[in-house]
């Protein structure tokens, strides 16, 4: 069997390209819970769900070269407040489309090839040879569920390519700066002090030239630039979602994972 490589992402324990000769009998079963969710912290968000997700958890920018912008689902490292430990996801919380895609993804079986493959995850439990769930091939074509994935999964690489030219575009008028926020804790003393992530450096921002920001704001990147920035208020709220869950931080707190 062909496989996909070796350097996995966040939530992808394996990947096997779908195929009818190893899994024309294959089932995807019906889930209402994320257990991929649990204990993760910082999730990847395309560009484009800036606007939904800003009104449930911060927005950031992963530190280090691969600066991808991240959903905190909780600050510290192992802490999601919004997936209880049997993966509920509380509270209606947008979920981002990293995770909702799980456990397909599209992937190069080789290195040298450009052409993206339907794979998933087999150790999720969420696909196999079941007598329950939505059959992945109607005889030897793909089934709706299977096509409603990839579709899912092409939109998915698409806002991506959005994401990387907005992530390109700030670094080249350098508006993104080493993130740094102190929060006092419920009982005082010292605050708990966040770094290791990425902002957008909003005296930077306010020195933009004109036309520049004219031209932003038409093709939508200044509404997006400040959805993140108004997302930052949520840190607070998060921190005490940890609190109030006895999720609370340990000093000293860890930095934000690279992806």
């Amino acid at each position: 069997m062909a496989s996909a490589p070796a350097n996995l992402p966040l939530f992808y324990n394996d990947l096997v390209p779908l195929n009818t000769r190893d899994h024309a009998t294959w089932r995807a079963r019906n889930v209402d819970k994320a257990p991929w969710l649990v204990n993760q912290h910082a999730v990847p968000l395309t560009v484009e769900e800036f606007p939904q997700a800003g009104r449930h958890f911060p927005i950031v920018f992963a530190s280090g070269e691969n600066t991808v912008p991240l959903a905190l689902m909780g600050l510290n490292e192992a802490v999601n407040v919004f997936v209880e430990d049997d993966g509920t996801v509380i509270n209606n919380v947008y979920l981002p489309a990293y995770a909702r895609r799980y456990p397909f993804m599209l992937a190069k079986l080789q290195p040298t090839s450009e052409e993206l493959s339907l794979c998933f995850d087999p150790t999720s439990g969420l696909i196999g040879d079941f007598a329950e769930g939505q059959p992945l091939f109607d005889g030897d074509q793909p089934s709706a569920t299977t096509t409603g994935a990839l579709q899912f999964c092409e939109q998915f690489e698409q806002a991506g390519q959005r994401t990387q030219a907005f992530v390109d575009e700030l670094k080249k008028h350098e508006l993104l700066m080493e993130g740094e926020v102190s929060i006092q804790g419920p009982e005082g003393g010292q605050p708990f002090v966040y770094r290791g992530f990425q902002m957008v450096d909003q005296e930077k921002l306010r020195n933009v030239r004109g036309d520049v920001l004219r031209g932003w704001a038409q093709s939508g990147l200044l509404p997006l630039l400040y959805a993140h920035i108004f997302s930052l208020e949520l840190i607070s709220t998060v921190f005490a979602m940890q609190a109030q869950q006895g999720k609370g931080p340990q000093a000293p707190t860890p930095p934000l994972p690279a992806f």
